[in-house]
């Protein structure tokens, strides 16, 4: 009995853009591991909004990533989406 799971889309390693390297690192990563790794970036540099911690303060790598200033959690795994092939 293996313990390796199915390739799916969705655990399948994606490759990040230049941009988004610059957050989580350059090696490839299933979808769900890109996402935890920015939530641990945005932590790490207090980039939640305090008056709305759902929304995300763009610094200068997060800003090459979302194009915009502020976004909502739920945006951001949209935008880093179009930087994974």
């Amino acid at each position: 009995m293996t313990t390796e799971k199915k390739q799916t889309a969705f655990n399948r390693s994606l490759t990040p853009s230049p941009e988004l390297a610059a957050i989580i690192g350059p090696a490839p990563l299933p979808r769900t591991e890109v996402v935890k790794q920015m939530w641990v970036y945005i932590k790490a540099n207090n980039l939640q909004n305090p008056k709305n911690m759902r929304n995300i303060l763009a610094d200068a790598k997060l800003k090459a990533v979302f194009g915009k200033d502020e976004v909502t959690m739920f945006e951001m795994t949209g935008l880093v989406g179009k930087h994974l092939s």
